[in-house]
């Protein structure tokens, strides 16, 4: 039988999804087409992928790191025209289809440990657009992470994460996801959430997303702290206050108290150097 005797692997971080309601949600959430074609990341023992091919998708291409789990998939769907499977490492291999046409929709019970950096490598980083968007991608991931992304300003979740990822994409909760959901339970709760990435022409230019990024990594670094105190040394009082004024924003204010379309005024008033001299 595929995976037989095969158990879950901790430096993996595997957790098998067995909700059938939860499963459900994600394929409706995804909205799948005849045209789609799907990137599952780290399918495990294939739960999701079942349910992937079980709609009118175009095809289903899977990433799996864990050797053993890739024989059992081959096992199991191997014989199916619209699945293809690769092993390797989602964050280095080449996420493209073995024909070399990119997959347009990522559905995936994501790995929780390199939920950072596979976010930037599907959706991109301000200032570092990725070549292509994905047109939606929905995602199980922990539920702290999810809490981050989904937060409004003045939420105490708020974060240069939430900034980051809600000038990149339009992002929702989809459904709760508890630790019984899965075999075995992990320690964490657990979220879907659904991205559906700017398109690149719509995206921030170059210059003005370097310019939020700054401005996110001087301001966080101190989230309980006044901007007029975390971003003091980015000019004097005055010039701080007027640039400040300009954007509609107090430095009275804490990071977390200011939305995204805040950070981009602040951005765009920002017309000086930093202490070493480069112009921002």
């Amino acid at each position: 039988m595929p995976f037989s005797g095969h158990t879950p692997r901790k430096r993996f971080g595997q957790h098998w999804l067995k909700d059938a309601s939860v499963l459900e949600s994600i394929i409706d959430a995804a909205d799948l087409q005849s045209d789609d074609r799907v990137l599952e990341v780290g399918p495990g023992r294939g739960a999701l992928t079942e349910r992937l091919l079980a709609s009118r998708v175009e095809a289903v291409h899977a990433v799996e790191l864990d050797t053993d789990l890739v024989m059992g998939l081959k096992q199991r769907f191997g014989d199916q025209i619209r699945f293809s499977l690769q092993q390797g490492d989602v964050l280095s291999v080449p996420l493209t289809l073995p024909d070399g046409t990119p997959a347009n929709k990522v559905v995936a019970n994501i790995p929780y440990n390199i939920t950072g950096p596979l976010l930037e490598r599907l959706v991109g980083r301000l200032g570092k657009p990725v070549e292509r968007t994905y047109s939606l991608l929905v995602l199980l991931m922990q539920r702290e992470v999810a809490d981050r992304i989904l937060a409004r300003q003045g939420q105490s979740n708020f974060s240069a994460l939430s900034v980051r990822l809600q000038l990149l994409a339009r992002c929702r909760s989809v459904c709760e996801v508890p630790p019984s959901c899965f075999q075995p339970p992990p320690k964490v709760h657990s979220k879907v959430i659904s991205i559906q990435p700017v398109s690149l022409r719509n995206q921030l230019d170059l210059v003005l997303a370097d310019r939020v990024e700054f401005l996110l990594r001087k301001a966080f670094v101190s989230r309980r702290k006044m901007l007029r105190n975390s971003l003091g040394e980015l000019g004097s009082l005055t010039d701080l206050e007027s640039f400040a004024k300009k954007a509609g924003i107090s430095l009275n204010q804490r990071p977390q108290e200011l939305a995204p379309c805040e950070w981009i005024e602040m951005a765009k008033n920002l017309n000086f150097e930093n202490k070493d001299g480069k112009q921002l």
